[in-house]
């Protein structure tokens, strides 16, 4: 998204399409478990039934954006195979057997005789997606959003136009055969619109973007409405001394080509320095084998590494098959670097040494740190979500990926019989505070 212009109004026709999320968000909301669980089971059905076409549709917008000049990351984003369909047909269904995040009362308590007080999870209200390239987040975020009771403004970027369309067009008509209805999700087709989506205010409770730091820094920056992402995924992976070299290997190559063009993807490769030459001698080959091109500091090229890491790389997310390596004295430059390049997404060390894995685990400011595995794992439906909305890097939560958890959030219920509080400021009443059964 282009930011070299102002954030204009809304359209009286988007913010009619955004009244009517809104209105549609309510009766969501007020909807069973049983009548949301069917309405996803419906949407999945309607996916596989309009298979064939929504695969026809990604064919068309890959050779379309193949032939204007799509970078090979945001193509592979694109991409929307049969394999990739029907594991989101299989997301959306898991989505649907996940505990139900509405109504679930986390504090009950009597303030004095017959006030009691309640906190209950209740849907946020609408969301509003702008999502780059992946058509596959469309059907994640709609499962979440109708399992969550959360209506839905969903803009996907244009290279994704007709798989998109396809794709809402088959949730349409899952929905409408389920008791929820239609109406609470809609699909935005047009800059204009994404960009008013901005200024809808009164109207959406919370922006996800999923895409680009340009687009995320742009959003963030010209909206009122509170926004949930994340910009660079610049993952890290730190090789420690005390380490099995195969296995640290193995991890790291799943980490960078199990799907480079991931923001879980590791973009730095940090190597302590005792054990960087075994390291090197013995995964230069493998990656280069791999198709992973290796840029490096100065000591990691006295050990093989033929192409020169800047200073820009330590900053740079890829998105491809480019793994920058650094070696480092110990665990402590290692926690620097991390500190001061890191993105706060995901993090990782192997190790043997539990003493130096609990300091890094500890230690890391990163939604996710992990010991001993591929940073890979950053995902909602790895983690048991289901599917996610995306991934947040902000300290305050939700953080980390993002599933129905964090669509909800709370409201309090206070139930009394005339009570007044100048009864309890007189000292006539006290209270009690007793906490009862949830």
């Amino acid at each position: 998204m282009s930011t070299n212009f102002s954030v204009p109004d809304p359209t009286p026709q988007l913010i009619k399409v955004a009244e009517s999320a809104k209105e549609a968000s309510v009766l969501l909301g007020q909807s069973t478990n049983e009548q949301r669980c069917e309405a996803l089971i419906e949407m999945a059905n309607a996916l596989n039934d309009n298979a064939d076409e929504i695969l026809k549709a990604n064919i068309q917008d890959l050779e379309r954006s193949e032939k204007e000049g799509l970078n090979k990351s945001l193509l592979s984003r694109l991409q929307l195979t049969k394999t990739k369909l029907k594991g989101c047909i299989d997301g959306v269904l898991k989505v649907s057997n996940l505990v139900d995040p509405i109504g679930n009362r986390q504090l009950h308590r009597k303030l004095d005789e017959n006030l009691i007080l309640e906190r209950v999870t209740v849907p946020l209200g609408v969301l509003g997606v702008i999502f780059e390239s992946r058509p596959d987040a469309l059907i994640q975020i709609a499962s979440l959003a109708v399992r969550s009771g959360n209506g839905a403004l969903l803009k996907g970027g244009s290279e994704a136009k007709a798989t998109n369309q396809a794709i809402m067009d088959s949730l349409d008509k899952g929905l409408s055969k389920s008791n929820v209805g239609s109406g609470a999700l809609s699909l935005l087709t047009t800059r204009q619109e994404s960009l008013g989506l901005l200024h809808l205010d009164r109207f959406v409770n919370l922006i996800i973007p999923r895409g680009s730091n340009e687009l995320v820094q742009f959003i963030q920056e010209n909206t009122r409405i509170p926004v949930l992402g994340h910009a660079d995924g610049i993952c890290h992976l730190y090789v420690d001394n005390s380490v099995d070299i195969t296995k640290a290997i193995n991890i790291a190559l799943d980490s960078k080509i199990q799907y480079p063009a991931a923001c879980n993807a590791i973009e730095t490769l940090l190597i302590h320095e005792d054990v960087a030459e075994m390291f090197l001698k013995k995964g230069l080959p493998i990656f280069s084998s791999a198709g992973v091109t290796l840029k490096g500091d100065a000591k990691s090229q006295s050990l093989g590494v033929k192409n020169r890491a800047d200073e820009a790389d330590w900053s740079t997310e890829y998105l491809d098959l480019i793994l920058s390596i650094k070696i480092v004295r110990n665990a402590d430059e290692a926690l620097e670097h991390i500190r001061k390049y890191s993105s706060r997404h995901t993090e990782a060390i192997v190790t043997d040494d539990k003493k130096v894995a609990e300091k890094f685990l500890s230690s890391v400011d990163s939604a996710g740190v992990y010991h001993n595995c591929s940073t890979r794992f950053a995902d909602g439906f790895r983690y048991g979500f289901g599917a996610e909305v995306g991934i947040s890097t902000q300290t305050l939560p939700p953080r980390g990926p993002v599933g129905l958890e964090g669509l909800v959030t709370y409201r309090y219920y206070l139930r009394g019989d005339g009570d007044l509080v100048k009864d309890f400021a007189s000292g006539d009443r006290s209270f009690s505070h007793i906490d009862l059964p949830l």
